[in-house]
């Protein structure tokens, strides 16, 4: 487990304005996307586990880019919480909140956020001592005016909203008191990484770096 899973706050909701979502296709993309990353001031990414390389590529980055807060999203199983763990994953983050994910994700010590998408789920997590919350899908389920809604009766929770969310209205879910850093895929262009261009890559983290 590492000895300091936050080394740049206090908060995993406060490390980076955006949090790259990103799906790697290809483990030898891993090292220089997450490096792309980093030059563009997003010292963090979520790597999500949708891929047979999905580990594989977490334990290179952890090795070889330690300046980067790595962790595993898409957390789906209980056995996933100690793989990504064990591969060096530095946080988790889930979908959705079933109790054997919740409590697996707890197990491994990390900091991890657990996915929700009504206010039910939410005070389901803020009872299981949660307050810090992934909300998705965040656009289908009713992202900003949801997160409004949330504010009033549930204060404690914080969010990173994922799911649907463009460099276009980032901005917009990144103002709302109750949201600390929106995840994003559009950092990572299919076709960017493809290409090996990590240039645009470390353009596109440049700019959303600037978000706040």
């Amino acid at each position: 487990m590492p000895e300091s899973p936050l080394p740049l706050a206090s908060s995993l909701l406060d490390v980076v304005p955006v949090l790259p979502v990103v799906v790697v296709e290809r483990v030898e993309d891993a090292v220089p996307l997450a490096r792309a990353l980093v030059a563009g001031g997003l010292p963090a990414i979520e790597l999500t586990l949708r891929t047979p390389v999905a580990l594989d590529a977490i334990e290179a980055i952890a090795a070889q880019v330690p300046e980067i807060l790595v962790g595993a999203g898409t957390v789906v199983a209980a056995s996933q919480a100690k793989e990504a763990a064990d591969a060096g994953a530095r946080f988790l983050v889930s979908p959705g909140s079933t109790p054997s994910v919740l409590a697996a994700m707890r197990e491994t010590g990390l900091p991890f956020l657990p996915g929700t998408a009504t206010a039910t789920e939410v005070m389901a997590a803020l009872e299981a001592g949660c307050t810090e919350l992934k909300l998705f899908p965040a656009e289908a389920v009713g992202g900003r005016a949801l997160l409004k809604s949330l504010a009033g009766p549930l204060p404690a929770a914080r969010f990173c909203p994922t799911g649907g969310i463009t460099a276009a209205t980032a901005s917009d879910y990144l103002a709302l008191p109750n949201v600390g850093c929106v995840g994003g895929s559009w950092l990572t262009p299919a076709a960017a990484v493809a290409a090996g261009d990590w240039d645009a890559v470390t353009a596109l983290a440049r700019e959303a770096a600037a978000l706040r």
